[in-house]
C-alpha cells in the first residue's frame, strides 16, 4: 500500500483538466492561496452573484463611464490596481477551468454534511459554514446539513449543575443531560442555523429526527465496550438511541421541492420517549439511506492521525483497510471511534467517498471538493477504485 499521508486528488474521480494560461496571460501570481482559489470557483460558477444579495432601495445603476472604461468624472486607477485586478480575473477563470469537470460530476448529487457543535461555537463560524453551504446548493448540489452540538450541551449542563459523563468518546445521557441536549439541539443550535441560512436566502427547513418519523431508533440497551489500553466495562448510556430505519423517502421529497434540510440528531421510539444519537451516527445513517455521493464530517481534528498526540500526522488519503490498522492500533481512539465507525459503516452502505474536514481552515469544505489537494482525510472503500489522476498525484505530492 503506498504513503497514505502522501497528496492526492480529494474530490472526485475525475482528471481536471490542465489550468495552463491563455496566451499573454502569466501564471497564478505568488501567494494566491488556495482558500481563494477555491472561493473563486464557485463563485465563478454561480455565475458571478454573491450569495447574499446587497440590501438597496432599487435596483443598481452602473456608473456612466467615459471611452477609457473609467467611471465619468474619475481619475485614471493606478497601475498597480489594474494589475492587481487582471490577477484577480485570470485567478477566476483558472478556478472555473480546473472546476469544470467537478461541478458537471456532483451537480445534482447529495452530500450529507455534519457540522460538529465546535463549529458552531460563534457567530462567526456559523455564518462560514452556511456560506460554504450556500455555494454548494447554488452550484446544483443537494445537500443535508446535519449538527451536533456537544460543547454547547456540556457548558449548559455546567452552568445548571448537570454532570456530563463520556466513555468511548459517546456522552451518557441521563434524564438531566436529554433536557439539556432538547434545548441546545433543537432550540439553539437549529434555530442559529435557521437564522443564518435565511440571511443567505436559503430555504433551510428545520427538522429532527423526530419530525415524520425520519429517524426511527430504540434505546440502547447496556453495552461492554473497551477504551483502548483499558480494561472493558458495562455501559448504561441511558436515553441514547440507536436507529432501526430512516424515512428516506420523506426526506427526498424535501429535497425536490429545492429545500436545503438541518437535521437535529433528536429522536424517539416507537413510544415518544426522546432519544439522542450520536450526530455522526445520524449522518451516516442518513448518507446511506440518500445514497449520497459523499460524507462529509466538519469538527476539530485535521483529519484522521497516524499519531493522535502530533496533529501533523494526518493522513490525507487511505481504504477501509487501512482504517481498520489505524483503529487496531490504537491511534484511532475516544471521540474518533465514533466517527471511524461512521465513516466505514456509510462507505459500506454504498457511500462513495466520506471526508473528516478541519472547519478551523478557512473555506475547508470548498478546498476538500473543488481543489486536488483537500483539506483533511478523504477515505475510500478501496484504493482501486482511485483515478489515474489520483494515483499521479499521490505518488509525486
Amino acid at each position: 500500500m503506498s504513503d497514505p499521508e502522501t497528496k492526492r486528488e480529494g474530490a472526485a474521480a475525475v482528471e481536471p483538466p490542465a489550468a495552463s494560461a491563455p496566451a499573454g496571460e502569466s501564471e497564478t501570481p505568488a501567494g494566491e492561496s488556495e482558500a481563494a482559489a477555491a472561493s473563486a470557483v464557485a463563485a465563478s460558477a454561480a455565475m458571478g452573484a454573491s450569495v447574499r444579495p446587497a440590501a438597496s432601495a432599487g435596483p443598481a445603476v452602473p456608473e456612466p463611464r467615459a471611452a477609457s472604461g473609467t467611471p465619468a468624472g474619475s481619475a485614471a486607477p493606478a497601475a498597480s490596481a489594474v494589475a492587481e485586478s487582471a490577477d484577480e480575473r485570470r485567478i477566476r477563470v483558472r478556478a472555473l477551468k480546473h472546476a469544470a469537470p467537478y461541478l458537471k460530476r456532483f451537480r445534482g448529487e447529495v452530500f450529507v454534511i455534519k457540522a460538529g457543535g465546535a463549529v458552531l461555537a460563534d457567530p462567526a463560524g456559523v455564518r462560514g459554514l452556511v456560506e460554504q453551504v450556500a455555494l454548494l446548493f447554488h452550484l446544483g448540489i443537494r445537500v443535508v446539513l446535519v449538527h451536533g452540538g456537544g460543547p454547547q450541551s456540556t457548558r449548559l449542563a455546567e452552568a445548571l449543575g448537570v454532570g456530563a459523563r463520556f466513555v468511548s468518546g459517546r456522552r451518557v445521557t441521563d434524564e438531566g443531560a436529554l433536557r439539556v441536549a432538547t434545548m441546545v439541539l433543537n432550540g439553539e443550535i437549529n434555530t442559529r442555523i435557521l437564522a443564518a441560512c435565511r440571511d443567505l436566502e436559503l430555504p433551510a427547513i428545520g427538522l429532527s429526527g423526530v419530525d415524520a418519523g425520519l429517524i426511527r431508533a430504540h434505546r440502547r440497551p447496556p453495552v461492554t465496550v473497551r477504551n483502548g489500553d483499558e480494561p472493558e466495562q458495562t455501559v448504561d448510556y441511558g436515553y441514547v438511541g440507536d436507529i432501526d430505519a430512516v424515512n428516506a423517502e420523506w426526506l427526498e421529497k424535501q429535497l425536490e421541492i429545492g429545500a436545503l434540510p438541518v437535521v437535529s440528531p433528536l429522536s424517539a421510539d416507537a413510544t415518544g420517549t426522546l432519544l439522542n444519537i450520536n450526530a455522526d451516527t445520524v449522518a451516516a445513517a442518513l448518507s446511506v439511506a440518500l445514497g449520497a455521493e459523499k460524507l462529509i464530517l466538519l469538527g476539530e481534528s485535521p483529519g484522521l492521525l497516524e499519531d493522535p498526540d502530533d496533529a501533523a500526522s494526518a493522513v490525507s488519503f487511505l481504504d477501509l483497510e487501512r482504517l481498520a490498522e489505524l483503529r487496531a492500533s490504537g491511534a484511532i481512539r475516544e471521540g474518533m471511534l465514533p466517527k471511524a465507525d461512521c465513516i466505514r459503516n456509510a462507505l459500506e452502505g454504498g457511500v462513495a467517498r466520506a471526508h473528516l474536514l478541519p472547519a478551523g481552515v478557512p473555506d475547508s469544505l470548498l478546498l476538500e471538493v473543488f481543489t486536488p489537494e483537500g483539506a483533511g482525510t478523504l477515505v475510500v472503500p478501496d484504493l482501486a477504485a482511485l483515478s489515474p489522476a489520483e494515483r499521479t498525484l499521490r505518488a509525486t505530492g
